[in-house]
């Protein structure tokens, strides 16, 4: 097994500089930190890290909390944070809270010491609060909570605008009557997705009609039941847009097996843009978030804060959204093309 010794002797720098290296010092070149690292791979070598971690007060290693790990979304997120926290030789605990506050706290409880920073995604409206108190004097980044502030260093999605978006392109096509699946009450993407919702619905001079806001759980099952009860209205919807991707799924299930064909009969529209919806028949018109960036920015975000003094204005960074538009529409542009801010591009 390699050691300190063999790693200095190959890379020609003395032991003191490699234990530098090692300790995150400032007092090493970026050339030279490069050269040992390089040398360590090659050599198979890596400090102890209980050591390390005793002498540094360091753990090298990041926390992350999201809803749920289950799904193409939440995947995406941890790939984005796993490949940004390599890039810095960290290691990740992941954690499944289950959006359930209690279960936040005693999974934040389990990780203390254990770690250097935190990264949750907190979309429940009493989240932020318990998270605060819960993580104290553990560097925090909130991925699109409920709450922001001054003291939380948070990274937000563009949700109201994605769904304003959306409507706006559904009206576009001529639609009028525009149902709507929304998510868990207490979540704030769902609140959000309706706000914007009804927003673009009033700047089109639509009332919101609340006999088409159909409750929804962001499940394929909710998308389905949702299905169901808007086939029973007297006057059906011509468009439904679906506050999440899931949803859309469901409801094109539903909409199948009654025999509703999509885009002719009604259209169908999504949040979200996993990878199943390029894949649906039809392909799902919807809105792109960039999951994977999300969880990069994350990272970024904890390591601008371990490096700076706690306190001060902490702005959130918003993510944009992008309107995807495919066939599920009925849109003659619905061939994948993107657009940002309320832009589409056709071929």
């Amino acid at each position: 097994m390699a050691t300190i010794k063999d790693v200095a002797r190959d890379a020609g720098v003395s032991i003191a500089t490699v234990s530098r290296v090692f300790n995150e010092s400032a007092a090493v070149s970026s050339q030279t930190r490069r050269q040992v690292r390089e040398v360590a791979t090659r050599l198979n070598y890596w400090p102890n890290g209980v050591a390390r971690s005793l002498i540094t007060n360091r753990t090298h290693a990041v926390g992350v909390l999201l809803p749920d790990l289950h799904g193409e979304f939440f995947s995406e997120i941890i790939r984005g944070i796993d490949l940004a926290a390599r890039k810095e030789n960290l290691h990740l605990l992941v954690s499944s809270s289950h959006s359930d506050t209690r279960d936040l706290l005693s999974a934040l409880r389990a990780m203390r010491g254990r770690i250097d920073g935190l990264i949750v995604m907190a979309p429940d409206a009493d989240a932020p609060a318990a998270i605060r108190a819960g993580a104290a004097h553990t560097p925090l980044v909130l991925i699109d909570p409920a709450a922001t502030g001054d003291d939380l260093d948070a990274i937000c999605i563009a949700n109201l605008d994605g769904a304003a978006v959306m409507i706006r392109h559904l009206l576009g096509l001529g639609h009028r009557r525009i149902a709507v699946i929304t998510g868990p009450p207490r979540n704030s993407d769902a609140q959000q997705r309706l706000e914007g919702y009804r927003a673009a619905l009033r700047d089109a001079g639509v009332a919101p009609d609340p006999e088409l806001e159909i409750p929804g759980d962001f499940s394929e099952r909710s998308g389905h039941d949702a299905g169901a009860r808007l086939l029973a209205l007297a006057r059906r919807p011509t468009a439904v847009f679906a506050a999440n991707d899931s949803m859309a799924v469901g409801l094109l299930g539903a909409l199948g097996e009654a025999g509703v064909r999509v885009p002719e009969d009604i259209a169908v529209t999504g949040f979200d843009d996993i990878a199943l919806a390029r894949h649906l028949t039809p392909p799902l018109t919807t809105v792109h978030v960039d999951a994977f960036r999300l969880g990069e920015r994350a990272v970024h975000h904890l390591l601008a804060r371990q490096g700076s003094p706690q306190g001060g204005s902490r702005p959130c960074e918003i993510l944009p959204t992008t309107l995807v538009v495919r066939r599920s529409c009925g849109s003659p542009m619905a061939d994948g093309a993107r657009g940002r801010g309320g832009r589409t591009q056709g071929g």
